[in-house]
C-alpha cells in the first residue's frame, strides 16, 4: 500500500464539527494536521444541523449547561468548564461569522445558513491537508518505549497510509448514515490489536420520534400538532412515578408521535426496557377539579349537542373524534344525559391519554447518536484513551449526549479543545 511521504502531528479521521474544530486549533499552534473524510467534503452533518442553520451553541453558563447533558454530566464536566459556550461564540465571531442569540439561548450565524460556519471552519483549516473520499481501515500499533500503552504509528486507509505523532477519531456515531456516520470509529477502535479491548455502549437513538402501536387506532389523529401540553412516560400503566416528564409541543405521525418535547423524551428514556406508556396531558395547566367544572360549565352551555361536537372550546376539532373514541362513550350521545361516570372518563382522558410506545425511532431517524466509546476508558481531561498512548475520542464517538439546543455542538467544540490541547502539551 502506498505511504503519504509526510509524517503528521496530527491525523484526524472525520471532517465534521469535532475534527474541522480540532484541525483548526491544532494549526493555531503550528502543529501540522491531516483530516481523513470518507465523503468528498466536510462537514455534511453540520449542513443539515438546527434545519440548515446551524445551532452551534448555547449561551448559558457552563453549570447550566451540564444540567442539558444527558449522558456523561461527571466526564464532561472539565471539558465545559475549560471551553464553555461564550469561547465557541467567541471563536466564530473572530473567524468573521456574525451571530445571533434566540428563545432559549440558542446560538445560530445570523445569515441562518450552516454553510457560513462550514466556509469559517475550512477557512480557519487553511494549512492541514485532507484526504477525501478515503475511508479509514485500521491503526497499526506497535510498542512504546516511553509508556507502557502500546502507541499507533499508522492509519491504514484505502488510498494510502498516514503517519502521525497522535490520532484523533472525530467520526460522531450513527445517526444520519447518509452524511457518513456509519460507525467508522467504532469499528477502528474495536480492532486494534490490544490485550484489553476498548469497549462501546450500543448506539442508541436521541432527540429522535418515538413509535407507538396506537398510531394505526381508528381515528388517531395523524398531523395535528399540539402546543402547552405535558407529556410523561412510564414504565406500566401501574407506574405512578414517571421515568421522564416534559411540557411544551408535540406531534402526531403516521408511526407514533414527535415535536420537540418527545424529541427530549426519546433521549431521557432510550435506555429503558421498552415498551412504555406515555401520558399526555392535555391540559396541565387546570387541576382534575378545575378542568372538571370547566367541562360542567361547557355541558350546561352545550347541553342539547351531542358530545362530538360539544367539547370544540377545549380540544382541536381533529383530537376531538380520537379522544372520545379512546373513553368508550358513543360520540352520538347527548351531552345532556352523560353520566357522572362517563364525564370521569373524559376528565382522565384529558389528563391522562395514555399511549403505548413501542420504540425510539430507528438511528436513521435520529438526531444525534447515544452510546458510543465507553467513558471510563478515557481521559475526561485529555479525551486520551487509557489503552493507548496517543489515540484521542472527540464528539459524537463518545458515549455522551445533550438535549436540543445547541448543546450537542457545543459538547464537540469543547471535547476536540480538550484533546488538541494535550496533543500541544505532548
Amino acid at each position: 500500500m502506498e505511504s503519504k511521504n509526510k509524517k503528521y502531528s496530527v491525523c484526524i479521521i472525520g471532517g465534521g464539527a469535532s475534527g474541522l474544530f480540532a484541525a483548526a486549533n491544532l494549526l493555531k499552534k503550528g502543529l501540522s494536521v491531516v483530516v481523513c473524510e470518507r465523503n468528498a467534503k466536510v462537514g455534511r452533518k453540520l449542513y443539515i444541523t438546527g434545519k440548515g442553520r446551524a445551532n452551534i451553541t448555547n449561551a448559558c453558563p457552563a453549570n447550566e449547561f451540564i444540567e442539558n447533558v444527558v449522558n456523561g454530566k461527571k466526564f464532561l464536566r472539565s471539558a465545559i468548564y475549560s471551553f464553555p459556550p461564550e469561547k465557541t461564540e467567541e471563536f466564530f465571531e473572530n473567524a468573521g461569522v456574525r451571530l445571533k442569540t434566540e428563545r432559549g439561548n440558542r446560538v445560530f450565524p445570523q445569515s441562518d445558513k450552516a454553510a457560513d460556519i462550514i466556509d469559517a471552519l475550512l477557512k480557519a483549516c487553511k494549512g492541514a491537508d485532507f484526504l477525501f473520499e478515503t475511508r479509514a481501515l485500521r491503526f497499526r500499533i506497535s510498542e512504546n518505549e516511553d509508556s507502557d500503552l502500546p502507541k499507533v504509528i499508522a492509519l491504514e486507509t484505502d488510498k494510502c497510509d498516514i503517519f502521525a505523532d497522535s490520532y484523533i477519531i472525530a467520526t460522531g456515531g450513527v445517526s444520519y448514515p447518509l452524511t457518513g456516520s456509519t460507525g467508522d470509529g467504532y469499528r477502528l477502535t474495536c480492532e486494534l490489536p490490544l490485550i484489553q479491548k476498548y469497549e462501546i455502549v450500543p448506539p442508541r437513538a436521541a432527540l429522535c420520534p418515538l413509535l407507538s402501536k396506537d398510531s394505526s387506532a381508528e381515528l388517531y389523529p395523524v398531523g395535528l400538532s399540539l402546543k402547552n401540553v405535558a407529556c410523561a412516560v412510564f414504565k406500566s400503566e401501574r407506574d405512578n412515578k414517571p421515568v421522564a416528564r416534559d411540557e411544551g409541543e408535540m406531534l402526531f405521525t403516521d408511526k407514533g408521535v414527535s415535536g420537540p418535547i418527545i424529541l427530549t423524551l426519546s433521549s431521557l428514556i432510550n435506555r429503558e426496557a421498552f415498551p412504555l406508556v406515555l401520558s399526555l396531558d392535555l391540559k396541565p395547566a387546570l387541576t382534575r377539579e378545575v378542568l372538571d367544572a370547566r367541562l360542567l360549565r361547557d355541558f350546561e352551555l352545550y347541553k342539547n349537542k351531542e358530545l362530538k361536537n360539544a367539547l370544540d372550546d377545549l380540544l382541536p376539532r381533529s383530537l376531538i373524534p380520537y379522544l372520545i373514541f379512546r373513553t368508550g362513550i358513543p360520540p352520538e350521545k347527548p351531552v345532556n344525559s352523560i353520566t357522572k361516570e362517563e364525564r370521569k372518563k373524559l376528565l382522565s382522558a384529558l389528563k391522562g391519554l395514555t399511549f403505548t410506545i413501542t420504540s425510539p425511532a430507528p438511528l436513521s431517524e435520529a438526531i444525534i447518536t447515544s452510546g458510543g466509546i465507553t467513558l471510563t476508558q478515557v481521559d475526561p481531561k485529555t479525551m486520551r484513551g487509557k489503552l493507548t498512548d496517543n489515540l484521542y475520542f472527540i464528539g459524537e464517538v463518545l458515549d455522551v449526549d445533550a438535549l436540543t439546543g445547541g448543546f450537542n455542538l457545543q459538547i464537540a467544540f469543547s471535547t476536540a479543545v480538550a484533546a488538541i490541547t494535550a496533543i500541544a502539551q505532548r
